[in-house]
């Protein structure tokens, strides 16, 4: 049975990104109940189809021939999940961002909304910044507009968010349900295609395992110690959730912050790591590099007050409840 509400058995859902990260893991819950889902990603060389090879997938589609790809299927399509960006917060050449974050995803939001499609697209906690106007999931567009992104990645998320929020309060077309999900701290399986963008989690699992010594950076805050810098970690089958919550909610709209609503430590996860891992944890601590030394958040931590108002009851895993299950998977494709 499909898991999107009201749809038919010929109903098509596109996921951009769908080979990447997050994507790759809506597209296997997806595929899993039965709905015909649509890849749109870039393969390249490397061995990021492993991430969606156990999907029965409807088509594959270039993002550079998505468009015209929609000019024959649109009508078929119920839903666009677009997951696909430059994520990196290293990145330099912001030009990709305008390119892959902002063009991309407007143009999306203007084909939902010209088709009656549904629209739930990536945000992210990096739109936050650091955090001095807290992490309230306020779609205002004051609230919005008093946000300042310490990297180029949160920018382009911001762009679309305050673009989108400008949509609906100006009355303009909108697609009949749409939804921003600002992930927090995502792991999980399928993030070595990322290289030195995984997570902190999916980094050290193998050098714990080989048992190495795990490297974090120093804190240049005094407000915290070693390893006291702290994220809301969140496990990717907590974010895959958030969409099929909305897939089977069609009158849920808005901005959303998906994550735990708690805040740990890289302690806590080095921790973790190893308590899964059945050893004893060996921490060194190097400085945080100067190039991005006063762009580094200390803290970030999800309000999910307005998420669960809207429905989405299902518990958070804690931080070690979803590293075990991390590590338990990592050992299971053995990558």
């Amino acid at each position: 049975m499909s898991a999107v509400q009201n749809s038919s058995g010929d109903d098509l859902l596109v996921v951009t990104g769908g080979a990447g990260f997050i994507g790759s893991h809506i597209v296997l819950d997806l595929a899993e109940t039965g709905s015909r889902v649509v890849v749109s990603d870039l393969l390249r060389s490397g061995d990021k189809w492993r991430n969606i090879a156990r999907a029965l997938l409807y088509d594959v589609v270039r993002p550079d021939m998505l468009f015209e790809w929609l000019s024959r299927h649109g009508d078929k399509v119920v839903a666009v999940i677009h997951m696909g960006a430059v994520s990196s917060t290293t990145e330099i050449n912001v030009d990709k961002f305008v390119a892959n974050n902002i063009r991309l995803t407007l143009d999306l939001w203007d084909w939902c909304a010209a088709n009656a499609t549904r629209f739930i697209y990536a945000s992210s906690a990096a739109t936050y910044g650091d955090g001095s106007a807290g992490f309230g999931d306020d779609e205002s567009p004051t609230a919005l507009a008093a946000l300042r992104p310490l990297n180029a990645y949160g920018w382009s998320k911001l762009v679309i968010d305050r673009r989108v929020v400008d949509e609906v309060v100006r009355g303009r077309p909108t697609p009949p349900q749409w939804a921003g999900l600002k992930f927090f701290n995502v792991y999980g399986p399928n993030e070595a295609h990322k290289g030195d963008m995984q997570s902190v989690v999916s980094k050290i699992y193998p050098i714990v395992k080989a048992g190495g010594p795990v490297t974090l950076f120093k804190s240049h805050n005094p407000n915290y110690g070693d390893g006291g810098q702290l994220r809301d970690f969140v496990y990717v089958d907590d974010c895959v959730a958030s969409v099929r919550w909305l897939l089977g909610d069609s009158m849920t709209s808005g901005l959303f912050n998906v994550g735990t609503g708690t805040a740990r430590s890289f302690l806590d996860l080095v921790g973790a790591v190893c308590a899964a891992l059945g050893c004893a944890p060996n921490v060194r601590f190097i400085d945080t590099p100067a190039e991005f030394r006063d762009r580094y958040q200390y803290f970030t931590q999800a309000d999910i007050t307005k998420l669960r108002a809207a429905g989405f009851d299902r518990p958070f895993y804690s931080l070690e409840d979803g590293v075990r299950e991390h590590v338990r998977s990592m050992s299971i494709i053995g990558r």
